[in-house]
């Protein structure tokens, strides 16, 4: 009887330490079908993207680590793609899901996105990238959450909650396209929505989301729109700002939060007021007519309607400035992986390249163009990405068109790709300058990096004593105010073509991106994954066999 035992003990540790070896994160699957539906978000039919009959689309609900499967089915009647903004991509631009990385997904067919979330945590969301597909929804919520062993600097709330705000357009997307082609601009949203809606206030509206009496809730709040920042705030309820672009950051209170395009705040509300509905509202800044949005929060023991009686939202950019200088990174607080985030000493770290975009806007021949450093990008049939790994991007397009330090705004635009090639593991920095008169926002696909100032007028290299070097936070897009500057400061160390891109819709369709290449001539699978067999191959690499993969 003994021995037997110990021949089961001896076979229960064996198959413990299988499992231990051949362990893998864990999966999440999902299949995505894209279809047109007429719905009415802003009083008015019209053309919307459905995912799984969605507006807006599933959440994603993700762990640090997970590998993500998504089959998407294009039941649309053009080519679509879906980007995932701030999940960086760890060397696999393949599944980046741009122009410049991926062949779109023709109409009536499928294919699957497959990526892992390595090392992050945070509040993020994907959309349609390609035209102007944004502007009919099929965007929704992505947040990745801390992995158990990882402590989080704040108690689990009860309930935690995704909030989609952004401007909307009445016209479809392929009128507005139009337009945007003729030379017309986009000119003013109608509305402003929350999650696809907006309230009437006329005693119908269904509670976008609940709350018990006392009770502590995380919102996760994301600005999905294509021109406008928005101001973000709930009647009579401070929120605590607690993670900002996949960083925790110092937990300061605010009664309401300028939220730019494409960023994602996450913030603690507590349920401590009078039970009833309140209203979360949304509205435009930085423009001459005010665009509002609400939304109802109720009390689960709720007796009353909410206050018709709207929180005011700041003015001029100047509070928004000085809102952006209150953030901070926590540096006690414990990264996606077991060590603080605080122990990444960026500021120690010797600058190895600095480059200066400036942004244009050209009407030459009634055409409007916005580009950066005097190149308004173009997307090649062939996707840079792939152009690059079958060898052929001297046939495709021009690296370094640009120059590192523009002197002023450029005279003129160039219609072209703009390509820049950084070197792998260089440290940069890149400032932001903007002469217009109107706020701008990027993105960076495949990183992030530390937004160490943004201040008016424009750079120096003696603007360098005003940097933080200390905690600013660690993020993956960064608005830059108007006749104003700002500056990030980066590793390069993720291998792939990445996407620096306009948030304005307008402005990006329209030529203000570019895409940055980092590569190595050594074509590892220690620096990169090898493109996926199911890959799909467009322009003048459909036929042309594909690469020995990477060793």
């Amino acid at each position: 009887m003994g021995s037997r035992s110990m021949l089961l003990l001896l076979l229960c540790l064996l198959a413990g330490t299988s499992s231990i070896v051949h362990g893998e994160d864990p999966y999440l699957f999902f299949t995505w079908n894209v279809t047109y539906g007429t719905l009415s978000p802003a009083g008015v039919p019209q053309q919307v993207i459905l995912i799984n009959g969605q507006f807006p689309g599933p959440n994603i609900n993700s762990t640090s680590n997970n590998n993500v499967v998504i089959n998407v089915f294009n039941n649309l009647d053009e080519p679509f793609l879906l980007t995932w903004a701030g999940v960086q991509q760890r060397k696999n631009s393949w599944q980046d899901g741009v122009a410049g990385t991926n062949c779109p997904i023709p109409p009536g067919t499928n294919w699957t996105y497959r990526f892992q979330v390595k090392d992050q945590i945070g509040s993020y969301f994907y959309y349609p990238s390609l035209g102007l597909h944004r502007a009919a929804g099929g965007f929704g919520g992505l947040r990745i959450n801390s992995r158990l062993l990882i402590p989080v600097p704040y108690a689990d709330p009860e309930d935690d909650y995704t909030v989609l705000i952004g401007d909307w357009y009445t016209k479809s997307h392929t009128t507005l396209k139009k337009f945007l082609d003729s030379g017309r601009a986009l000119g003013r949203p109608q509305a402003v929505l929350i999650n696809g809606q907006n309230a009437k206030g006329d005693g119908t509206d269904q509670p976008l989301f609940t709350m018990k009496p006392g009770k502590v809730y995380k919102y996760r709040i994301c600005n999905v729109g294509l021109k406008n920042s928005l101001n973000f705030r709930i009647q009579n309820h401070p929120m605590k700002l607690v993670e900002m672009e996949g960083s925790h950051v110092v937990q300061n209170i605010y009664d309401s939060l300028d939220v730019h395009i494409g960023q994602c705040y996450g913030v603690l509300v507590t349920a401590d007021k009078e039970p009833k509905d309140y209203y979360m509202v949304a509205s435009t800044r930085f423009t001459k007519t005010v665009i509002t949005a609400k939304g109802i929060i109720r009390y689960t023991n709720g007796k009353g309607p909410a206050s018709p009686e709207i929180p005011e939202a700041p003015v001029g950019w100047a509070w928004s400035l000085n809102q952006f200088r209150s953030f901070r990174w926590n540096l006690t607080a414990s990264a996606a992986r077991p060590n603080p985030q605080g122990s990444y000493h960026y500021g120690q770290i010797n600058i190895t390249r600095t480059v200066k975009f400036i942004n244009s806007v050209s009407r030459d021949n009634g055409k409007l163009r916005y580009a950066l450093n005097g190149v308004s990008h173009v997307e090649p049939e062939t996707p840079i990405k792939l152009a690059e790994y079958f060898g052929i991007p001297d046939k495709v397009f021009k690296y370094d068109t640009v120059q590192d330090m523009p002197q002023g705004v450029p005279s003129s635009v160039t219609i072209q790709p703009n390509v820049l090639k950084f070197t792998y593991r260089t440290f940069i920095e890149v400032i932001f300058e903007n002469h217009e008169k109107s706020i701008q926002t990027y993105n960076l696909d495949g990183y992030s990096f530390f937004l160490v100032a943004i201040e008016p007028g424009t750079w120096t290299p003696e603007k360098r004593t005003t940097y933080n070097l200390l905690d600013a936070v660690s993020r993956h897009t960064v608005q830059v105010f108007p006749k104003s500057w700002a500056a990030i400061m980066l590793t390069f160390d993720n291998v792939g073509v990445w996407n620096l891109r306009s948030e304005i819709a307008e402005n990006r369709y329209l030529g203000q991106q570019m895409y940055i290449s980092v590569i190595t001539p050594e074509r590892s699978l220690r620096d990169e994954y090898n493109m996926l067999e199911t890959g799909l191959v467009c322009g003048l690499v459909k036929d042309l066999p594909k690469p020995a993969p990477y060793t």
